[in-house]
Order: structure tokens, then sequence, then C-alpha cells
């Protein structure tokens, strides 16, 4: 630890909640742990932690982007110039502020500040959210032995699962308690079962145009909808609506800050199944309908395997979750109560609640 300062942590890991969410549980875990800690989090002027990083009260510094192309072409030429520019802008961060060492979190935001750290001979601690690991982090689990997963499955050198960093206010959540308000915050009626449909932090066209097609129908069904359709999705039309004869809401909203409001409204949720989805929705006891991202390697699947093999949660094709299947299926889970219950009380243990504890308490050890 520098001597001269306080101790100093940089976090990388932006882009999406799927990144930022453990980054700020685990960042607010370490002030209350040693509450003199200096704090950077690392990311892009393109990425959700512009908002929701300084939103929690952590010091936020931007470098340039290294998107990775998913085709060859002229932007996978740019990506060496561009990775070399972003270590550059790393380095002079992470000497600016004094860091003590690095946590990263995978994403485009951590492969440049990896090498970094590496250069300057930082100790780096790395946190891989889902089943499959992400290129930047199993290039990291190369440059250090302080490895640690969401899911015992993460097949990565030196890997210690201690599960997946979640705030307090998820971990403590009482949804029984905060249902009455958490329904008044979103304008919903108090009584009715409430389905929360979220595609995460960006929306799923699939999932939300599963649920356009098929909400009057659940409305008449007196279902309620708390529909997080991603910033960019709401549109002019997409309004909220009330049934009169049951009473029951349809609420479009672009974005939750604070998605344990939206769980403690809810009964059950349908949405993909990224490791915050998955294992939020675990440590609170919601049931889920998960339809995982069909693109890529697969690890949303994998991810939901956890929930759906302990029987709290059901996986659904993307290719299957239609208007015709929302309007059908979910007014038949609803129909049956003790399922639900059931599929609740079947989610108990199945996430750790003291990762960010865990994996904060880690990190100032490799400080002292």
């Amino acid at each position: 630890m520098n001597a001269a300062t306080q101790p100093s942590v940089v976090l990388a890991g932006g882009g999406s909640a799927g990144h930022t969410s453990p980054l700020i549980a685990t960042g607010l875990e370490l002030r209350r742990l040693s509450p003199e800690i200096r704090l950077t989090a690392l990311g892009t002027a393109r990425g959700l932690e512009t908002t929701v990083v300084p939103a929690a009260g952590l010091d936020l510094e931007l470098i340039p982007p290294v998107p990775m192309p998913r085709r060859v072409g002229k932007d996978l030429a740019l990506v060496a110039p561009r990775l070399v520019e972003a270590v550059a802008a790393t380095v002079r961060v992470l000497r600016r502020v004094r860091a003590d060492v690095l946590l990263g979190f995978g994403g485009y935001v951590s492969t440049p500040a990896y090498l970094a750290a590496r250069r300057l001979g930082l100790p780096i601690v790395i946190h891989e959210q889902n089943v499959l690991p992400g290129l930047a982090n199993k290039l990291a689990a190369r440059l250090t032995s302080h490895v640690y997963t969401s899911f015992p499955r993460t097949s990565l050198p030196h890997a210690s699962c201690i599960g997946l960093p979640i705030r307090r206010a998820i971990t403590d959540l009482d949804r029984g308690a905060l249902r009455r308000g958490s329904r008044v915050g979103f304008e919903l009626h108090l009584e009715l079962p409430t389905l929360l449909v979220s595609g995460g932090s960006q929306g799923a066209l699939r999932i939300n145009t599963a649920v356009a097609g098929a909400w009057p129908e659940l409305l008449a069904n007196g279902i309620q909808v708390l529909h997080v359709l991603g910033p960019k999705n709401v549109v002019p039309g997409i309004e909220r609506t009330v049934d009169e004869r049951t009473g029951a809401v349809y609420q479009p909203v672009a974005y939750v800050e604070q998605m344990e409001r939206a769980y403690a409204a809810a009964d059950l949720m349908l949405g993909r199944s990224g490791a915050s989805t998955v294992l939020e929705t675990a440590a609170v006891g919601l049931p889920v309908v998960f339809v995982p991202y069909p693109v890529g390697n697969g690890e949303q699947a994998l991810n939901a395997e956890l929930v759906v093999n302990a029987g709290g949660g059901i996986m659904l094709a993307d290719a299957d979750c239609t208007s015709i299947w929302v309007g059908q299926e979910i007014p038949a889970l609803f129909a049956h109560p003790d399922r639900l219950a059931g599929m609740s009380n079947a989610l108990a243990g199945v996430a750790r609640l003291d990762a960010a504890t865990v994996l904060a308490s880690r990190v100032l050890e490799v400080i002292r």
C-alpha cells in the first residue's frame, strides 16, 4: 500500500449492467470495510457506466474504447492502435490515482486496464460473472492468481467460486415488506399479480416484441406488466395503459436504476439470463422465465441452468418467445400460485449473498 496516501483501488468493467452492477456492489463494500479508501472506476464514454457509476458515488475516469469487431475488415486493423492508446491512457490514470491494485470485471474496458496494470507491476484481481469467461478475463487469468467467479462451472486458472457481488439493497431485500411501496412508486395496482419484463440494461427486441403483442391479453386476465424496455426502445405510442375492466396496468419504463424496487413489485419475471439477472432474482426469491440471448457462445443459457435445475426458473428458447406464448403461458403460470410459490422457495440458497464482502476483503488483503 502506498504509505503516503490512502489505499487506492481502480475498478474496471463497463458497457452494460452485467459489468457495472458487480463493480458498484464491490466498490460500495470496499468503502464500507475501509472508509478511507480511494476508489476509481474505469469506463468509456459509450457505456452505461457514465450514468450509473457516478450515481453510486464512485469516481469515474474515461479511457478510449477498444471495440472488438465481429468481422474481418478495417475495424479489425484498428484494434491494435486503439489498444495501444487505451493502455497508455489507463497507465496515466493508474499513476495519477496512485493505484495499489486493479480489480477487473471483464469486458472491453478491462483488457487495456489489465495490460496497463501489468506494465506498472500492479497486482491484478479479477471477477468473472458468467459461466463462460470472456476474452478479457481469459487473458487476465494468465497474469494473476487472484481469480474469482460467480458460478462453480467457470473454467479459469486459479479460479475460486465466491458468487456474484450484489448490492446490499438487493441481498437484504424483503420483497413482501416492500411490495406495496414499490407498486405505488411504479403506479401499479396494489393487489393484482405483476409480471416484470426486462431484456437487460439495453432491452431485448425479441422479448419487447412478444410482450408488445401480448400485454392487452395479460391485462384482460388481470395480470399487470412492468415493462423495462431499454433506453433506446421507448418510442411514441408506447404508453401507460389501464384495463378498464380488471384495473390491471401496463407500465412501460426506459430503465430502472434501483432494480430491487422492480423485483419487489413483481411476482414473476420474463427476461434475459445475464449473470446479474439470474443471481439477483435468485437472491430475492423471484421466479423467472429466462429467454437466453441466442447469439454468441451460449453463456446465457448456461447461466440460467443453475436456477432452472434448482426448480426456480423456466428456460424458453428465444425463437419460442412469441406473443402467443406470452399471452397463453404467463396467465397459466399465474393461475397456479402454488407453483410460483414453490419456484420461489426453490431459490433459497441458490445464490451466495456475501460475494461482495468476500471479494472486497480479498482485494484489501492484496493491498496489505
